[in-house]
């Protein structure tokens, strides 16, 4: 998919940051011309934002790439395609309680001039979703499987399961309290 760092998907979470140099030259030799890297940067999300928790979020394994297939007519990015391994350690700040998310899946993802997102996903994917801002329940999902998720500009979530499951990560990892 990537992550389009998880990009609004940042999921609320992923933001790109710089990678050492050794790992990008690694990560876009690996995958041919035109990848480059798209490294995802450490988040937090308050208590009640998508667990009863406060919840922080940091890549531990991140050779996520990208290679953009076509451009608005401005030259801005509008089909990107995002591979590459991703390991997420979520953690519930409140207990310290943490667990490590695979979220190295694969997705083109489509990006509206409105801010909209379309993607096409096979594989594990990272989504964080705000209260009454999805068709999934508040929370933070390991998404699986091959599906498709719209993202409107106004950040609400769609996700459509062509085949796959959900692994909600805030059970993973809560309760509020020790």
């Amino acid at each position: 998919m990537r992550r389009t760092a998880l990009a609004p998907l940042a999921l609320a979470a992923v933001l790109f940051t710089a990678q050492p140099a050794s790992a990008s030259a690694s990560a876009s030799a690996a995958t041919g011309p035109g990848w480059e890297p798209a490294p995802s940067a450490p988040w937090d999300v308050g208590a009640g934002a998508r667990c009863d928790f406060p919840v922080h979020g940091e890549p531990v394994v991140d050779e996520v790439v990208r290679r953009v297939l076509g451009t608005h007519p401005d030259g801005s990015a509008r089909h990107v395609a995002y591979q590459g391994d991703l390991v997420v350690r979520v953690t519930n700040t409140g207990t310290g309680a943490s667990y490590d998310a695979d979220a190295g899946g694969s997705a083109v993802v489509e990006y509206g001039r409105d801010g909209s997102q379309s993607w096409t996903v096979r594989g594990p994917v990272l989504v964080g979703v705000g209260e009454g801002q999805g068709n999934l329940p508040r929370g933070l999902y390991i998404v699986d499987g091959v599906f498709t998720m719209s993202i409107s500009p106004t950040g609400y979530k769609d996700v459509r399961l062509l085949h796959g499951t959900t692994d909600d990560l805030c059970d993973r990892i809560g309760p509020a309290t020790a």
